[in-house]
């Protein structure tokens, strides 16, 4: 196994730096442009928080609770809407954060973006790439996350780990990517982006 410092170095180059974050309304719009008007996609950031550990990165997940609009008891990172307040996608990223599970910026340190994505409910999502500092104690807010937890880097970055499942909607075959790890369900726009994480590093090697 490489040394943790050596991954995330490689990581970090594979990355959009912070300075120049990418445009268009999101690499998989292909995939259902039927549905969504690309030009009226609503702003929102996730943060793909990475937490270097001695045995490997754990990447922070949320689970929602089951009663949100969006989303509900869903797998996904942090994040949401950018509003109005906030400067940029990185700080909607952060912001939300703490808000969520309680992750205050002082130990969340941005690297760059992923490609943006969008999704079948209309938003537009930066992911934002960061370290967090693994000293965090996640406090999450019940009015929105059921709980906080961390995925092993190298099982997200491995391909067999994930499947794309194929299903009809609106008239049309969809793909979506899926991965199973028990006992959470993670899929949708979160292994969309986690997918697009991987893509980068295999074509920045």
């Amino acid at each position: 196994m490489r040394p943790v410092s050596g991954r995330l170095d490689r990581l970090r180059l594979a990355l959009h730096p912070l300075a120049s974050p990418p445009g268009g309304p999101g690499w998989n719009i292909g995939g259902f442009d039927d549905l969504v008007d690309a030009d009226a996609l609503m702003p929102a950031a996730v943060l793909v928080g990475l937490v270097p550990r001695g045995d490997g990165v754990g990447v922070l997940l949320t689970r929602r609770i089951d009663a949100l609009r969006h989303h509900g008891g869903q797998v996904s990172f942090p994040g949401g809407r950018i509003d109005p307040n906030d400067r940029d996608a990185v700080d909607a990223a952060l912001r939300e954060t703490e808000e969520e599970v309680g992750i205050p910026r002082a130990l969340v340190e941005p690297w760059g973006y992923l490609d943006p994505l969008a999704t079948i409910t209309g938003f537009r999502v930066m992911p934002v790439v960061a370290a967090i500092d693994p000293s965090y104690v996640a406090v999450p807010d019940p009015r929105e996350v059921a709980e906080a937890f961390e995925v092993d880097l190298d099982y997200l970055l491995a391909a067999e780990n994930r499947t794309v499942r194929r299903l009809d909607h609106a008239g049309r075959a969809r793909e979506v990517w899926e991965y199973r790890y028990e006992p959470q369900r993670i899929w949708g726009a979160t292994a969309a982006m986690l997918v697009n994480l991987a893509d980068r590093l295999e074509r920045s090697a």
